[in-house]
């Protein structure tokens, strides 16, 4: 991801500039403020503005003044209670605003966490730039057997060049042709003095999906693991889980307590149905369970062994 002269002259603005305050602050974040974190081949998260810290989690549970003269082990030891029961309310306190350039096929994807204020790049009053996601070779792959929503093996030699070939055949010609519906280069001037050119609302329609748009998104803490939980697990899509893994960053650098308690009891974690956790404990007894006599479905079974890493069949 390359960040054009103007870009990097306003992030470096933006970092210059400080202000005193009584709120408190996290250096580590604060380091991190405004800088570009590269995601894909044009894309990037940036951190532009946050509230609270591990501290204002632990004050909204224990509804206290102050930062309190606790001992640090016991904050990290509430937090980690409230993580475990999910308690939600005291990691809403916190809030961050990211500023996000994506493609537009996993912005649709993002936006259906409507947990989120959202303000996105208008098409409509402005130009989307000509930047396009093309995958890695190594990210392009065949629909899976058994998966309808993921991918499968990955494609090679002819067959991956002549998909990747398309793929930019197909938006820079559709780039093309809504800079010459528009009737504006790329530099803003005319194509031709004589056509009035397409209004900007229309001629984003002819865009591909992979087009990159970008978007300020804010959100309190507690929306924020769920979102993670979710586009950071491994069966999330690839482009959408490079996105959480940026994500993932900040957060353990904003709330490294509520960072430690949520990778341990929610992306390092699995779920057992009480039918599950009657059947380990009879495993554990050393008693023998098959899956036809377990009351599990075929697929929640396998999913069982895999758990606990043992056999399916």
């Amino acid at each position: 991801m390359a960040l054009t002269a103007d870009q990097q002259q306003e992030i470096d603005a933006a970092r210059a500039a400080e202000g005193r305050t009584r709120r408190p602050t996290v250096s580590a974040l604060e380091s991190m403020l405004f800088q570009a974190i590269p995601v894909l081949d044009h894309g990037f998260v940036r951190v532009i503005d946050y509230m609270g810290d591990d501290a204002a989690i632990v004050q909204a549970a224990r509804v206290s003044y102050g930062r309190g003269t606790r001992a640090a082990n016991e904050d990290r030891g509430l937090i980690r209670y409230l993580m475990r029961h999910r308690h939600s309310t005291p990691f809403e306190m916190c809030e961050i605003k990211y500023h996000v350039k994506l493609p537009i096929f996993i912005a649709r994807q993002w936006i259906r966490h409507r947990t989120a204020n959202v303000n996105e790049y208008s098409a409509r009053y402005s130009i989307l730039d000509r930047e396009f996601y093309i995958p890695a070779p190594d990210q392009l792959a065949a629909q899976s057997a058994v998966n309808r929503q993921g991918r499968g093996d990955v494609l090679e030699g002819d067959e991956a060049a002549r998909v990747l070939d398309l793929l930019r055949e197909d938006a820079t010609r559709n780039y093309d042709h809504y800079l010459d519906m528009l009737n504006e280069a790329e530099d803003g001037s005319p194509r031709d003095p004589g056509r009035q050119g397409l209004a900007r609302e229309l001629a984003r329609m002819n865009l591909t999906l992979n087009a990159y748009t970008q978007w300020y998104w804010k959100t309190d803490l507690h929306n924020l693991l769920n979102f993670l939980s979710l586009r950071a697990d491994a069966h999330a899509q690839y482009e959408i889980r490079a996105y959480a893994g940026a994500m993932l960053d900040t957060v353990k650098a904003w709330v490294p307590m509520a960072f430690d308690a949520f990778r341990d009891y929610r992306l390092g974690a699995v779920t057992l149905s009480a039918q599950m956790l009657a059947i380990v404990k009879c495993l554990l007894a050393g008693e023998a369970v098959t899956q036809d006599a377990s009351g599990l479905s075929k697929r929640e079974w396998r999913e069982l062994m895999e758990m606990i890493g043992r056999d399916a069949g």
